[in-house]
Protein backbone atom coordinates (compact mmCIF):
# COMPACT_ATOMS: atom_id res chain seq x y z
CA UNK A 1 0.00 0.00 0.00
CA UNK A 2 1.36 3.20 -0.89
CA UNK A 3 1.27 6.04 1.98
CA UNK A 4 3.29 8.90 0.27
CA UNK A 5 5.21 10.38 -2.98
CA UNK A 6 7.60 12.53 -3.06
CA UNK A 7 8.84 14.08 -6.30
CA UNK A 8 10.62 11.23 -7.47
CA UNK A 9 10.30 8.44 -4.82
CA UNK A 10 6.97 6.31 -3.68
CA UNK A 11 7.10 5.25 -0.25
CA UNK A 12 4.59 2.02 0.73
CA UNK A 13 4.75 -0.50 3.78
CA UNK A 14 6.94 -3.68 3.21
CA UNK A 15 5.36 -6.69 2.51
CA UNK A 16 6.69 -10.41 2.62
CA UNK A 17 7.72 -10.25 -1.07
CA UNK A 18 10.55 -7.38 -0.61
CA UNK A 19 12.49 -9.95 1.93
CA UNK A 20 15.26 -10.30 -1.07
CA UNK A 21 15.63 -6.76 -1.24
CA UNK A 22 15.95 -6.63 2.53
CA UNK A 23 18.89 -9.25 2.07
CA UNK A 24 20.34 -6.58 0.51
CA UNK A 25 19.82 -3.23 2.25
CA UNK A 26 20.72 -5.02 5.53
CA UNK A 27 23.63 -6.56 4.58
CA UNK A 28 25.23 -3.29 3.49
CA UNK A 29 28.87 -2.81 4.67
CA UNK A 30 27.41 0.88 5.88
CA UNK A 31 24.04 -0.36 7.27
CA UNK A 32 25.85 -3.31 9.09
CA UNK A 33 28.84 -0.57 10.53
CA UNK A 34 26.37 2.54 11.28
CA UNK A 35 23.01 1.07 11.77
CA UNK A 36 23.94 -2.32 13.27
CA UNK A 37 23.69 -6.45 11.97
CA UNK A 38 20.36 -7.49 11.92
CA UNK A 39 21.49 -10.92 11.58
CA UNK A 40 19.18 -11.22 8.20
CA UNK A 41 21.46 -13.36 5.93
CA UNK A 42 18.13 -15.21 3.89
CA UNK A 43 14.76 -14.57 3.20
CA UNK A 44 13.57 -16.54 5.77
CA UNK A 45 15.17 -14.09 8.29
CA UNK A 46 13.97 -11.52 6.21
CA UNK A 47 10.21 -11.91 6.15
CA UNK A 48 10.61 -12.43 10.11
CA UNK A 49 12.74 -8.97 10.39
CA UNK A 50 9.54 -7.77 7.84
CA UNK A 51 6.73 -9.22 10.48
CA UNK A 52 8.93 -8.68 13.35
CA UNK A 53 9.92 -4.61 12.66
CA UNK A 54 7.45 -2.84 9.75
CA UNK A 55 4.54 -4.85 9.80
CA UNK A 56 4.21 -5.10 13.57
CA UNK A 57 5.12 -1.68 13.61
CA UNK A 58 2.38 -0.60 11.13
CA UNK A 59 -0.08 -2.72 13.09
CA UNK A 60 0.38 -1.31 16.77
CA UNK A 61 1.48 2.53 16.00
CA UNK A 62 -0.17 3.36 12.09
CA UNK A 63 3.68 3.68 10.95
CA UNK A 64 7.09 2.51 10.55
CA UNK A 65 9.77 1.84 8.06
CA UNK A 66 8.38 2.10 4.11
CA UNK A 67 10.27 0.60 1.53
CA UNK A 68 11.33 3.21 -0.69
CA UNK A 69 11.06 3.02 -4.45
CA UNK A 70 11.69 5.26 -7.55
CA UNK A 71 8.70 6.67 -8.87
CA UNK A 72 10.24 6.49 -12.19
CA UNK A 73 10.38 2.80 -12.43
CA UNK A 74 9.21 0.96 -9.64
CA UNK A 75 13.02 0.08 -8.57
CA UNK A 76 13.53 -0.52 -4.42
CA UNK A 77 16.10 1.96 -3.15
CA UNK A 78 16.12 1.96 0.74
CA UNK A 79 13.68 2.45 3.54
CA UNK A 80 12.34 5.39 5.42
CA UNK A 81 10.11 6.17 7.92
CA UNK A 82 8.92 6.39 11.23
CA UNK A 83 9.95 4.29 14.11
CA UNK A 84 8.82 4.22 17.98
CA UNK A 85 11.98 2.69 19.75
CA UNK A 86 12.24 1.53 23.36
CA UNK A 87 14.58 3.94 24.78
CA UNK A 88 13.43 6.84 23.45
CA UNK A 89 10.30 9.45 24.33
CA UNK A 90 10.00 10.91 20.99
CA UNK A 91 9.10 8.99 17.33
CA UNK A 92 12.42 9.16 15.10
CA UNK A 93 12.50 8.78 11.71
CA UNK A 94 15.03 6.62 10.22
CA UNK A 95 16.40 5.93 6.48
CA UNK A 96 18.40 3.40 4.73
CA UNK A 97 19.71 3.01 1.22
CA UNK A 98 21.41 0.32 -1.10
CA UNK A 99 24.97 2.13 -1.77
CA UNK A 100 24.71 3.01 -5.36
CA UNK A 101 21.64 5.75 -4.65
CA UNK A 102 23.60 7.61 -2.41
CA UNK A 103 24.72 11.40 -2.64
CA UNK A 104 21.86 11.70 -5.26
CA UNK A 105 19.45 13.58 -2.67
CA UNK A 106 17.04 10.49 -1.97
CA UNK A 107 17.82 10.23 1.40
CA UNK A 108 16.90 13.71 2.35
CA UNK A 109 14.11 13.56 -0.36
CA UNK A 110 12.64 10.54 1.49
CA UNK A 111 13.42 11.76 5.02
CA UNK A 112 11.35 15.45 4.55
CA UNK A 113 8.49 13.19 3.10
CA UNK A 114 7.78 11.42 6.38
CA UNK A 115 8.86 14.25 8.43
CA UNK A 116 6.42 16.06 6.72
CA UNK A 117 3.86 13.09 6.48
CA UNK A 118 3.99 12.53 10.46
CA UNK A 119 3.66 16.26 11.36
CA UNK A 120 0.85 17.02 9.12
CA UNK A 121 -1.54 13.75 8.29
CA UNK A 122 -0.41 11.84 11.88
CA UNK A 123 -0.58 14.73 14.19
CA UNK A 124 2.76 13.33 15.82
CA UNK A 125 4.16 16.75 17.77
CA UNK A 126 8.20 16.24 18.06
CA UNK A 127 10.05 13.86 15.83
CA UNK A 128 13.35 13.36 15.90
CA UNK A 129 16.16 11.27 14.83
CA UNK A 130 19.42 9.55 16.25
CA UNK A 131 22.80 9.25 14.13
CA UNK A 132 25.64 7.04 14.93
CA UNK A 133 28.16 10.13 15.30
CA UNK A 134 30.50 8.80 12.68
CA UNK A 135 27.86 8.41 10.12
CA UNK A 136 28.78 12.04 8.93
CA UNK A 137 26.70 11.30 5.55
CA UNK A 138 23.48 10.61 7.91
CA UNK A 139 24.36 13.90 10.00
CA UNK A 140 24.22 15.96 6.76
CA UNK A 141 20.79 14.39 5.15
CA UNK A 142 19.33 15.25 9.50
CA UNK A 143 20.40 18.85 9.10
CA UNK A 144 19.23 19.22 5.57
CA UNK A 145 15.66 18.68 6.41
CA UNK A 146 16.08 20.86 9.66
CA UNK A 147 16.99 18.64 12.29
CA UNK A 148 19.80 19.64 14.99
CA UNK A 149 22.44 18.24 17.00
CA UNK A 150 20.84 18.46 21.05
CA UNK A 151 22.56 15.94 23.04
CA UNK A 152 23.69 11.94 22.50
CA UNK A 153 21.86 9.32 24.11
CA UNK A 154 22.05 5.36 24.55
CA UNK A 155 19.05 2.65 23.44
CA UNK A 156 20.09 0.28 25.84
CA UNK A 157 23.05 0.61 28.71
CA UNK A 158 25.41 -1.33 26.65
CA UNK A 159 24.61 0.26 23.01
CA UNK A 160 27.04 2.78 21.68
CA UNK A 161 26.10 6.51 22.22
CA UNK A 162 24.39 8.14 19.33
CA UNK A 163 23.24 11.54 18.41
CA UNK A 164 19.95 12.77 19.44
CA UNK A 165 18.42 15.39 16.11
CA UNK A 166 15.64 17.21 17.27
CA UNK A 167 13.30 20.29 15.48
CA UNK A 168 15.21 22.59 18.72
CA UNK A 169 17.69 24.96 18.60
CA UNK A 170 21.38 23.53 18.35
CA UNK A 171 23.30 23.24 21.54
CA UNK A 172 27.10 22.56 21.45
CA UNK A 173 28.08 22.79 18.34
CA UNK A 174 27.10 19.79 17.40
CA UNK A 175 27.60 16.04 17.53
CA UNK A 176 31.50 15.94 15.78
CA UNK A 177 32.03 19.17 18.68
CA UNK A 178 30.49 16.98 21.68
CA UNK A 179 32.83 14.17 20.92
CA UNK A 180 35.65 16.63 19.80
CA UNK A 181 35.67 17.59 23.18
CA UNK A 182 35.69 14.54 25.05
CA UNK A 183 38.67 13.21 22.65
CA UNK A 184 36.35 10.96 20.93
Amino acid sequence: MSVLESERLVLREFDLDDADFVVELLNEPAFVRFIGDKGVRTRADAREYLQKGPMDSYRRHGFGLYLASLRSDGTPIGMCGLIKREGLADVDVGFALRSRYWSQGYAAEAAAAVLDYGRRILNLGRIVAIANPENRASIAVLEKIGLKFEHTVRLSADGPELGLFGPGAARGGGILAAHAARGD
